[in-house]
């Protein structure tokens, strides 16, 4: 199974989940705790059944006495809601990220080399990849963020219906990567969910993929970059990566209506999709399906099999496109020709983090000035447009900052 395709799966939370949560986990710590000390004692068989050893078992759990609320309550607030395009992208593709990239690029360019030679990848797509699943490794620094995947994974096979199959999957599969000594369990760290590392994979999914890159013995992808790289190049690879290809081409489309389906590059030039960029498309016979995300007013792409193989990754569209998009303008790309339908002025990333700041200093906002427009920057906007008489948006727009730049 691929990286967090499985965790994506058991995000969505309905309310007769949450119900049979609540039935589960009675009110009183002590109970819950009881409950959740017994389940451990009795999956201990499940695991060693599945090749884990009882000594491995019990040292993983010997601080482990009870469920991670903090856990729980992201199991059960997990927001089910469809993100307009720019919404995603400005999110993901910015110029913060690209310059990381950049700098990471050069910081990082002999492990590169080898990583590209040994497994045809492209660099700067992995460069992306690690950006999408962790900024480059910052998101293992915030203690808010990262959890003990052991005590995640069995809280969720607990305390979680909709998740526990994954999660006791997950689990055995985690406590056999303490068992081969890659990592010990004070540093087995990942998401609430259990995606661990610099490039955020599942257990079973690290089982698979990971690879001793840096040749010290160890498949460490929380603190060796090139394990790191070179495990999301494996997945790629083994997932049928076509080397020196792209990924895709920003294109412009015709008036009228297209048909739909996979064509050759070829078969669509005559059609009149021409690339943005007015050069010429690469390997003509490539086949490739034309997509839309924006509608026809934003931003068209045709898509070549290497789209397909970075949703290995994470099965969906956006996120594909966003690490093509960003790979591309890390290797030094001017972005995209025909911007996406954003009804506001833009800003950059240093003035998203001043529009945070700002929002703070009015007492609207407590989150982190990390230029990530999430729920609660979205929240402080509207409340600040509440009380300025602007429309009620929540856009992180140049039109809100100069509002508050003046105030």
């Amino acid at each position: 199974m691929s990286v967090r395709n499985a965790a994506k799966r058991f995000t969505s939370v309905m309310t007769a989940a949450s119900l049979s949560l609540a039935l589960l986990m009675p009110a009183g710590p002590a109970f819950a705790d009881a409950g959740f000390r017994q389940w451990v004692a009795g999956f201990r068989a499940t695991a060693v059944a599945g090749g884990v050893s009882g000594a491995v078992y019990d040292q993983a759990f010997r601080d482990i006495k009870e469920p991670d609320p903090v856990v729980l309550e992201k199991a059960r607030t997990q927001p089910e809601f469809t993100a307009p395009a720019w919404d995603y992208f400005d999110n993901r593709v910015h110029d913060q990220s690209v310059a990381v990239g950049q700098q990471m690029a050069k910081k990082w360019k002999p492990w590169l080399d080898r990583i590209e030679a040994r497994f045809g990848v492209d660099r700067y797509i992995l460069l992306a990849i690690w950006s999408m699943e962790s900024n480059y490794g910052e998101i293992l620094k915030r203690d808010d963020i990262m959890r003990n995947v052991i005590r995640s994974l069995a809280t969720l096979g607990y305390g979680d219906p909709k998740r526990s199959k994954y999660a006791r999957t997950q689990l055995v599969a985690a406590l056999k990567i303490l068992q081969t000594g890659d990592i010990d369990e004070s540093h087995l760290m990942g998401s609430w969910a259990g995606a661990m590392g610099q490039t955020q994979f599942i257990p079973t999914s690290y089982q698979h993929y990971a690879v001793d890159m840096d040749g010290n013995g160890k498949r460490d992808i929380w603190n060796s970059i090139p394990d790191a790289l070179a495990t999301s190049a494996n997945l790629l690879k083994k997932n049928g990566w076509q080397a020196g290809k792209t990924w895709g081409y920003e294109v412009t489309i015709p008036a009228g209506k297209l048909p739909g389906g996979s064509k050759t590059l070829a078969q669509w030039q005559a059609l009149g999709v021409v690339r943005a960029s007015g050069k010429p498309f690469k390997n003509l016979t490539d086949k490739a399906t034309l997509k839309v995300p924006d509608g026809r007013g934003g931003p068209a792409f045709l898509m070549v099999r290497n789209f397909s193989v970075i949703k290995a990754y994470n099965n969906a569209d956006k996120y594909a496109l966003a690490v093509g998009l960003l790979a591309d303008e890390i290797a030094g790309g001017s972005g995209l020709v025909q911007d996406w339908k954003r009804p506001f002025t833009k800003l950059t990333f240093e003035e998203r983090q001043e529009l945070q700041k700002r929002l703070s200093q009015h007492g609207l906002y407590d989150g982190k000035f990390d230029g990530k427009i999430g729920d609660g920057t979205k929240t402080a906007i509207m409340t600040y447009q509440a009380k300025v008489g602007l429309t009620q948006d929540g856009y992180p727009s140049m039109e809100v900052l100069k509002w508050l730049r003046q105030k």
